[in-house]
């Protein structure tokens, strides 16, 4: 599988390639085959642009998800991340950058395998299943 990280707006993304073994793990453990998936990291007025022309949502958000394959197919998707969202959600949510950025892309891969958030019940699995991948990279065991 092909994963690209493109900087539009500047945020540190440490390890790299051992993301790119993790979120493999991710599709791998949600039983989903994977193709190519791009993250865009852009600022808030960047995806603000992107939710209002493809969306129809006036507002801002810390990520857009676009799967680009058809059902069948392995996924091919696009990840847009805002960098100033990020950065504000973490201080918000008393977290380190790091934690909220690694945070809202497993919440992209997620969507990619098809798991949504609309609901109350889904955003309680995605926010279970978020937490639980998070865990597993930074090597801390849940709860703690």
């Amino acid at each position: 599988m092909r994963i690209s990280f493109n900087f539009l707006a500047p945020i540190a993304l440490r390890n790299r390639q051992r993301l790119k073994v993790f979120i493999d793990s991710i599709f791998e453990a949600e039983h989903i085959e994977a193709n190519m998936i791009d993250f865009i990291f852009c600022s808030d007025s960047y995806l603000l642009e992107i939710n209002r022309s493809f969306l129809q949502h006036d507002y801002f958000t810390d990520i857009i998800t676009f799967s680009m394959a058809d059902i069948k197919s392995p996924v091919v998707g696009e990840i847009y991340i805002s960098a100033d969202t990020i950065r504000t959600n973490a201080s918000r949510f008393n977290t380190t950058i790091e934690r909220e950025l690694h945070r809202v892309m497993f919440h992209g891969i997620l969507h990619l395998c098809g798991h949504k958030d609309k609901t109350k019940k889904e955003r309680s699995i995605m926010t279970a299943k978020e937490e639980h991948y998070l865990s597993l990279y930074f090597n801390v065991p849940r709860g703690a």
